[in-house]
């Protein structure tokens, strides 16, 4: 009788979703087929930033061919007010618009038109007029400007730390005093967000683009005043997220509000410009940055303090100073964040909030020390790596940056630059990676059927990163059977409640809850086993339930086969068992996945032109599930934060509170010219501390530290320091100058 031996945690399986969205068989929210032909939803955007709606003209719009109704303040229906309760997460608040005649933001919804096409809805929202008395919006314009203290911030760190004793000025060798600026930006996914929602008979079904199921449920019930039960919410396949779309944003509620008030299907997809406005971005921010060193190059003194908006009524606030709070040992380290509170739309998590643009920001200032040191940058990072928690002083279950600055140095060939064309100058950088690791709470159920197929379910979704892959492989070798032979299925509420994707969380905790749901099945097997059976191992293989006998035993084949199929021929299939994760399966010392970023560019003497020619990291993250998804996950985070470095930035109007570049022709992401050779490598140490399959965070990782490499090895080159980001050819001609 054959084991099934293969493990394939840790290889690189290719997508098992893969086929299904090259052929277009993965639907995505906006291609949802309902039963009833969706209506579709076109938007009345806000030309004001904040004000009162005085007059509103609906009559030419309703008249207008095809059009269904025209959805504003006056009957738009029972609406919970925004934000409220208080006391629930952000992500369960109400997510009421067109609730009332109060505009929040420039582009916020004044009116949805619903009409049988998209031509009827957009030409009928051009017959909407409407008149604001608006006033002068609230912005951030200045550091001193930020004077609240946020209750906490985004991860549950604190808004300040302190530990130490700041040094004497005796001791000080070196020290840097500066300031990094970083623009609002915005997440950009491929997708844009959409909901198809249908009401009928008192229930709401909802399919749309969303990181967290459980969470959408209970939003949509608090903000319609709806019963959770008679809610059901779906997303199978979301075609990128970033953290804006970890809750429920204006799409998903218009269109609900409009299903609601037709008792009809209604589509709402954003535009590209409508996303910018009507879901969360990045806020801008001002990094103050005091660092020290003393005798033998050793950190002193480390000073971050952080300035942001915080969009009016919404509690978040990043954690710009995390990585510096834990990155290097000081004698040493004080981190303080402030906030305003500013007229702009939704202020949220984008990718690796807090420490991407806060490594931008710190971990170029580290550079700039170690430059007036006279210590090479890599050198000056390994020096000052800690062994304990530098503030807290508790242990971190593996911390592995200093093998991945060592050995990614090793790799990238540090002391080994390109050989430099006439007018061009070859610069290399480094920055290190740290991101906090947490497991969250969720569940799962495994079925596995008389013939040997597993079915996995739990609502998990899969944000293009590669759940239903990474679920899959854990499954199969957690049951000893092949990933042919497992079938997983995410993204519905009907399902067992997960953590969701975000925050380097997902792959962990889900895919601990599914390794607990197939550990449970195999118990339950072997529970109902009888006697003679219970010391063998079992295992699903050729569609069947398999035993391995035991050293121990004593049975023959032919025996155990006859008991084998007497236990199956009086089951009851198929057998099923659920598994769920908590706080209470990881440890409770320090955990962070950590890597170490290179960059190698070309600056153009004479134009200041910047050209990336390569980059490098070495990443530790504890089991690597999948060796592809994870490497492709990096690499986006590491194109993303060349972008953070080089192009990307929103531009604010000050005067009218609007986004002057809202759209991928303004808005510059990095593309493919732009961006040259990725490679990186991982260390794969387990961490079973940290969650029962040893995997930690990775979704975060890439991105935080990319941009810093590459603006110091610009730096490197050209021995400009540029402390407004992103880093463009006039800022660099200008700091030669």
């Amino acid at each position: 009788m054959t084991t099934h031996n293969a493990k394939t945690v840790g290889t690189s399986v290719s997508r098992v979703d893969g086929a299904a969205k090259v052929t277009g068989q993965a639907r995505y929210a906006a291609e949802h087929m309902n039963e009833r032909t969706p209506l579709i939803g076109w938007v009345v955007s806000s030309d004001t930033a904040v004000g009162e709606i005085t007059s509103l003209n609906t009559e030419q719009a309703e008249q207008a061919d095809g059009v269904h109704a025209v959805i504003t303040y006056k009957n738009a229906g029972p609406l919970k007010p925004f934000s409220k309760p208080a006391d629930e997460s952000r992500f369960t608040q109400s997510r009421a618009v067109l609730n009332e005649p109060h505009i929040r933001h420039f582009g916020a919804p004044v009116a949805l038109v619903i009409a049988d096409t998209l031509e009827q809805a957009r030409y009928a929202a051009s017959l909407v007029s409407y008149t604001i008395n608006g006033s002068t919006p609230d912005l951030l314009t200045e550091f001193d400007d930020a004077t609240q203290k946020p209750e906490s911030l985004d991860g549950g760190f604190e808004a300040d730390a302190s530990s130490g004793n700041k040094p004497q000025q005796s001791d000080i060798r070196a020290s840097v005093h500066t300031t990094y600026t970083t623009p609002s930006q915005i997440s950009a996914a491929m997708e844009p967000h959409t909901t198809v929602a249908d009401f009928k008979d008192g229930k709401l079904e909802v399919y749309c683009s969303v990181q967290i199921i459980a969470t959408a449920v209970e939003a949509l019930a608090i903000t319609l005043e709806m019963d959770p039960e008679n809610i059901v919410v779906q997303s199978p396949f979301v075609g990128g997220g970033f953290g804006s779309k970890l809750g429920l944003h204006y799409d998903a509620t218009l269109a609900c509000i409009g299903a609601r008030h037709l008792e009809r299907a209604v589509k709402v997809v954003l535009s590209r410009r409508q996303v910018f406005y009507n879901t969360p971005h990045r806020g801008h921010s001002t990094q103050q940055i005091n660092l020290a060193s003393g005798d033998d190059h050793a950190l002193l003194s480390v000073q971050h303090k952080s300035a942001m908006p915080k969009a009016k009524g919404y509690e978040f606030a990043e954690a710009t100073g995390a990585g510096a709070r834990v990155t290097y040992k000081s004698q040493f380290i004080e981190s303080t964040h402030r906030v305003k509170d500013v007229d702009l739309p939704l202020i949220d998590s984008t990718r690796s909030p807090g420490d991407a643009i806060g490594s931008l920001a710190f971990e170029s200032a580290i550079d700039e020390l170690a430059h007036e040191a006279g210590i090479d940058p890599l050198a000056f990072r390994i020096k000052n790596l800690p062994v304990v928690h530098p503030m807290k002083g508790t242990r971190f279950t593996t911390h592995n940056l200093g093998e991945c600055l060592r050995q990614g140095a090793q790799n990238f060939k540090w002391q080994h630059k390109a050989q430099p064309t006439p007018g061009k100058q070859i610069g290399h950088g480094v920055a290190s990676a740290m991101r906090m690791n947490v497991l969250v709470e969720s569940s799962a159920e495994v079925e596995l059927s008389a013939t040997g197929e597993v079915t996995v379910r739990t609502d998990m979704t899969d944000i293009g990163t590669g759940t239903y892959t990474i679920l899959t492989q854990i499954a199969a070798d957690t049951l000893n059977t092949s990933v042919d032979n497992v079938t997983v299925k995410l993204g519905d509420s009907r399902y067992p409640a997960s953590c969701g994707s975000g925050g380097s969380f997902g792959a962990a905790s889900s895919g601990s809850a599914v390794k607990k749901a197939c550990e449970a099945l195999i118990a339950n097997i072997k529970s109902s086993l009888p006697p003679a059976l219970s010391q063998a191992e079992v295992h699903i293989s050729d569609g069947q339930i398999k035993l391995q006998p035991s050293a121990q035993s004593n049975i023959d084949t032919t025996t155990e086969a006859h008991l084998l199929d007497d236990f199956i021929s009086h089951s009851d299939f198929p057998l099923s068992a659920s598994g769920k994760v908590s706080e209470d399966d990881t440890s409770d010392d320090e955990q962070y996945s950590c890597g170490a970023h290179f960059a190698e560019v070309e600056v153009d003497e004479y134009t200041g032109e910047v050209r990336l020619l390569r980059q490098y990291g070495m990443f530790s993250a504890g089991q690597i599930l999948n060796m592809k998804t994870a490497a492709s996950q990096i690499k986006g985070g590491m194109v993303w934060g060349a972008g953070y470095a080089l192009t990307e930035g929103i531009h604010h109007h000050t005067d009218t509170a609007s986004f002057v570049n809202p759209d991928f022709g303004e808005y510059h992401v990095a593309v493919n010219r732009d961006i040259s050779e990725v490679s990186l490598d991982f260390l794969q140490e387990p961490d079973y501390a940290a969650s029962p399959v040893g995997a930690k965070g990775i979704g975060e990782l890439g991105i935080t530290g990319a941009g810093a490499a590459i603006a110091n090895a610009i730096f490197d080159a050209c021995k400009v320091r540029v402390r407004d980001f992103p880093i463009t050819m006039d800022k660099i001609i200008a700091g030669k100058n």
